[in-house]
Formats: structure tokens, C-alpha cells, sequence
């Protein structure tokens, strides 16, 4: 297996946890490079389900090693919580999960902070926000005032997280709120740096290490294309690079050291929290889509808005990420529907749209134009090849192929590891 990016192309929830579980077979390194505990990515082995928020979901494969790596901001109680909850079942992660020292660190007052800033949002409108504190740390972070993981090890640590609660207390007078008692969470904050310091490591040369040995690394990221602090629909967007380039960034591994990037996308498309959507289905369809797709955030539970594909967004995934092929999830959610509908363009006041426009104001005023395709009126579940599959279902699959440039290479149609097509094993891509 070469170095891969795998990313989600679409608005996050793509199934990528699944995806990385089953590449990651092949892979001997597993890196998380952005994004925090708000993205939760959800594994089926069997009768076991493990929801992971910033442990690569490698870590559920023996002998793996992984990493969060310096693009992530790590909420180190929620890690140790994490931590803890796998090794009950059984899992071992010491000497096989590795924190970068560079890595930004998530405190309470982020998520005050973040809380407040949400309930009274500067623009007017709210993001949508987790309120785990995601974004005041990577505020802090381009501020050049965050604290790392790395300063868990010094032995001034306390002193750092002190002036920093005191700091932030102030900002969070000026939203009304009670401070952060100072002495307390400093003394809870030590005991968590004891913990956590076995785990903190320079990760960068062990991932340069490991490309000099050849061993093959998959890097994870987190959420999707359409909610890249840069790409996305800003504002409605997370604070980091959700896209290809975020894996660069937030490992320490150069560009010309990716081989491959695969893009996660449904067969249909989903969204959580606010923002422009323009393919969502308020109607008895996108109830239904909602209900056979469990279709319920990982992370905070809130149900997820749904919605028919859109190529449009596909399309500028793929531009955006270089994609190479597709890994196609939830396809069996689509098995009892009479027509499947794929949006490959918007109009906008006289204007048709190929391509994702920048304003906000545009996308939400956009009206998708639809093809339609039938469907297939039988189970997936069971194929095990891309020939078992219906052939109006094959159909579909070659249509988005073809509209969006890109081979389909992995489908899922389920959630289980045993619920997947690797269609590049066979040598049986679905082609543009």
C-alpha cells in the first residue's frame, strides 16, 4: 500500500472510519493530522461498535501504530477518557499511539468560551458549533498564545496553564460567565500531564522514519471538504484543513511523499448544523434517507440534514484534494428507493453553476438541476463483488464515476467490515 490521504469530500460523516478501519490492513502507520474530539468516527466489528474521537481508528488493528499528529487539537481529558475506554476492551495503546509534542492543547476555558460565542455570535449567526472548544484553541493557536502538548513535560507547565486561565477568565467575565477556579484546574491538569507524557512524543521523525523504511502510512483526516476553514462554506465551516493538504500540514510529511488520495463520499448526502445545503430534502424522502441511515451525529447526536448527491460538490473535491478514487459509502441505504436523483449543476438568478460558488448568499439561494436515475428495488448487502451488484445500481455508480472524473474503488454497503467492495483488489474500478 503507498503513503494515502483519505478525505472526506463531502460535508463530513462520509463514513470515513469505517474506510481507514478496512485500509488500514495494509498500512503500518495510522496519523491523525487535524481537527479535534468534535468529529467521531464509528467502527462495526462484528457485534462490537467503537466510536473514536481522536484515536486513529487504526488502533483497533493489532500491531498498527498511530499518531495524532501536530495539526490536531487535543483535548487531553477526552484522550485519556478515549484511552481508557478502549483498553477496557481490550486494546492496547501504549507503544502504539503517539502524540505529537506539537500538538495545540484543548482547556476548559476554550470551551467556555466556545459555548458563549455560540449562544451570542458575533455575525448573528451561529456556525452550528460542537462547544467542544475546537475553535478558540485553534484561535489561540494562530494567535501564538496556546499551549502545546509538549509543554505537559516542562517543568513550569503549571505556571503557563495558570497565566493562561487567569487570561481567559477575563474573557469570559465579559460574556457574563462564572470564572474557572485557577488552582483547581491547574492541580487537575497536572495530574493529567503525569498520564498523558508517556504518550507525547516527537512524532515527526517517526514519520519520515517510517517513509525511509518503507512502511506504508495512512493519514486520517477529519470532517469534510465543504467544512475546510478555507474550501468550505464559510462561515459554516470548522478551524482547520479538513482537505488533502491538511495531511502535509498537520504531520510533518512532505507533498511528494503522498502516493494516493481517496475521497469518502454517500451515495446520497448529509450535513450537520447550519449552513447552505442546496440538495436537502425537507420532505418524506429525506426523513426516510435519515432513518435507514441512522443518520445521527457520531460526536453530539443532533440528526443529520439529508439530502440527494451532489455532483457539484463532488466535482470540486475533487479539484480541491487531487483526488484519485472514490470510496462510496451507504450505498445500500439507496436499495428500496424508486428514483435516485444526483444534482450536477445549480442556477442562480439567471446563472448556471458547475462549480462550487464562494458566497454564502449565492449557495443558499442556488437550485439544484437534477438527472435522475432508477433504482435498483433490491439489497446490496450481500454482494461481495462489483458483478453482484444490480445492474441499475452499477449504473449509477459508472454515472457518478464518469461525472466526476474519478474511479470508484471501495464501496461500502454496510457498516460492518465484512460490508465492503474493494474493487481495486479485483482490478474492477468503476470507471469514468
Amino acid at each position: 500500500m503507498a503513503n494515502t490521504v483519505l478525505v472526506g469530500a463531502q460535508w463530513g460523516d462520509e463514513g470515513k472510519g469505517k474506510i481507514i478501519d478496512v485500509l488500514a490492513e495494509e498500512a503500518d502507520w495510522v496519523v491523525r493530522y487535524q481537527g479535534g474530539n468534535n468529529a467521531g468516527h464509528t467502527v462495526e466489528i462484528g457485534a462490537d461498535r467503537y466510536v473514536l474521537h481522536l484515536i486513529p481508528s487504526g488502533i483497533l488493528h493489532d500491531g498498527k501504530r498511530c499518531i495524532i499528529g501536530n495539526g490536531v487539537v487535543v483535548d487531553p481529558v477526552a484522550l485519556l477518557e478515549e484511552i481508557d475506554g478502549i483498553e477496557q476492551r481490550g486494546i492496547r495503546t501504549g507503544g502504539r499511539l503517539f502524540v505529537s509534542d506539537r500538538a495545540h492543547l484543548v482547556f476548559p476555558y476554550h470551551k467556555r468560551i466556545d459555548e458563549y460565542r455560540e449562544q451570542k455570535p458575533a455575525t448573528g449567526a451561529k456556525i452550528g458549533t460542537t462547544k467542544r472548544g475546537i475553535g478558540p484553541t485553534y484561535g489561540d493557536k494562530a494567535a501564538r498564545v496556546g499551549l502545546r502538548a509538549g509543554d505537559l513535560l516542562e517543568p513550569h507547565f503549571a505556571d503557563m496553564l495558570r497565566q493562561r486561565i487567569e487570561t481567559n477568565n477575563k474573557i469570559i467575565a465579559t460574556f457574563g460567565g462564572p470564572p474557572l477556579d485557577v488552582e483547581q484546574t491547574v492541580e487537575t491538569y497536572r495530574a493529567v500531564a503525569a498520564r498523558l507524557t508517556p504518550y507525547v512524543a516527537d512524532t515527526i521523525p517517526m514519520v519520515h522514519q517510517a517513509i525511509s523504511r518503507k512502511e506504508p502510512i495512512l493519514f486520517e483526516g477529519a470532517q469534510g471538504t465543504l467544512l475546510d476553514i478555507d474550501y468550505g462554506t464559510y462561515p459554516f465551516v470548522t478551524s482547520s484543513n479538513a482537505t488533502s493538504g491538511g495531511a502535509c500540514t498537520g504531520s510533518g510529511v512532505p507533498p511528494h511523499r503522498v502516493d494516493r488520495v481517496i475521497g469518502v463520499i454517500k451515495a446520497y448526502s448529509t450535513r450537520v448544523g447550519e449552513g447552505p445545503f442546496p440538495t436537502e430534502l425537507k420532505d418524506e424522502m429525506g426523513e426516510r434517507l435519515r432513518k435507514i441511515g441512522n443518520e445521527f451525529g457520531a460526536t453530539t447526536g443532533r440528526p443529520r440534514r439529508c439530502g440527494w448527491f451532489d455532483l457539484v460538490v463532488a466535482r470540486y473535491s475533487a479539484m480541491v484534494n487531487g483526488i484519485d478514487d472514490w470510496a462510496v459509502t451507504k450505498l445500500d441505504v439507496l436499495d428500496d428507493v424508486d428514483e435516485i436523483k444526483v444534482c450536477v449543476a445549480y442556477e442562480f438568478d439567471g446563472r448556471r453553476y458547475e462549480t462550487l460558488p464562494a458566497s454564502v448568499r449565492v449557495l443558499e439561494g442556488c437550485r439544484p438541476v437534477y438527472e435522475s436515475f432508477s433504482g435498483w428495488r433490491c439489497s446490496t448487502k450481500e454482494a461481495r463483488a462489483r458483478d453482484e451488484l444490480p445492474a441499475a445500481c452499477r449504473e449509477y455508480l459508472a454515472a457518478l464515476a464518469r461525472l466526476t472524473g474519478a474511479p470508484i474503488s471501495i464501496l461500502s454497503n454496510g457498516p460492518r467490515r465484512e460490508n465492503t467492495l474493494r474493487l481495486d483488489r479485483a482490478g474492477s474500478m468503476i470507471a469514468p
